[in-house]
């Protein structure tokens, strides 16, 4: 094969080990997170509306129940759909970091248990926010179409509990980058350009 060919079609890796200046995984993480919770919060504030009320009066702000309701399921939607990519990334990511071997995170799980931890926990939160995405659908527009309060109580629950393993999955990604180094792309850039100068 033509060197010039093979070393155009080389993958030039930047200063966080990727072949782009800013690692996408971290974005649509924070994106995934947002949409996510933005999504229980106001299903909770939907389901507490007859308390929430006379605040809303006294403040002078026209608040519908229902549009407590749309806001948590067009923002689950979009959660469940972000996710794919957010996943997506992250594995590309992972398949190209170079972590070290002979360090502990502060749970005492090494670079590759945590990868691997990080990654398979990923793929069962996008199982789940689908499923979730799913459970909430059947909830608006077949179970709890004609009540007020649209969501049930277990979906809720089942959220806050979300919330807490989306925490404790978050950690574990938190120690990809914090502790091993793992596409830290500020300071990789910062420390490849003051010793390249």
């Amino acid at each position: 094969m033509n060197p010039q060919l093979i070393e155009q079609l080389r993958l030039r890796l930047g200063a966080n080990g990727l072949p782009y200046e800013i690692p996408i995984h971290p974005q649509l993480v924070h994106l995934t997170l947002g949409l996510f919770i933005i999504a229980i919060l106001f299903d909770i504030a939907g389901v507490l509306f007859s308390l929430e009320k006379p605040i809303f009066k006294f403040l002078g702000l026209a608040a519908i129940r229902s549009s407590f309701f749309d806001v948590g399921w067009y923002n689950l939607i979009a959660a469940a759909g972000i996710t794919f990519f957010t996943v997506a990334a992250g594995f590309f990511e992972l398949l190209l970091a170079n972590p070290p071997v002979d360090q502990k995170s502060a749970w005492g799980l090494s670079a590759g248990w945590t990868m691997l931890l990080h990654g398979l926990g990923g793929v069962l939160l996008l199982g789940i926010i689908v499923a979730m995405t799913v459970w909430r659908g059947l909830q608006r527009y077949h179970w709890r179409k004609d009540a007020s309060r649209q969501v049930q109580w277990s979906y809720l629950l089942a959220g806050i509990a979300m919330l807490g393993i989306l925490y404790v999955h978050g950690t574990l990604g938190a120690h990809l980058g914090e502790e091993f180094g793992i596409h830290v792309t500020a300071a990789n850039t910062i420390s490849k350009n003051v010793y390249n100068k």
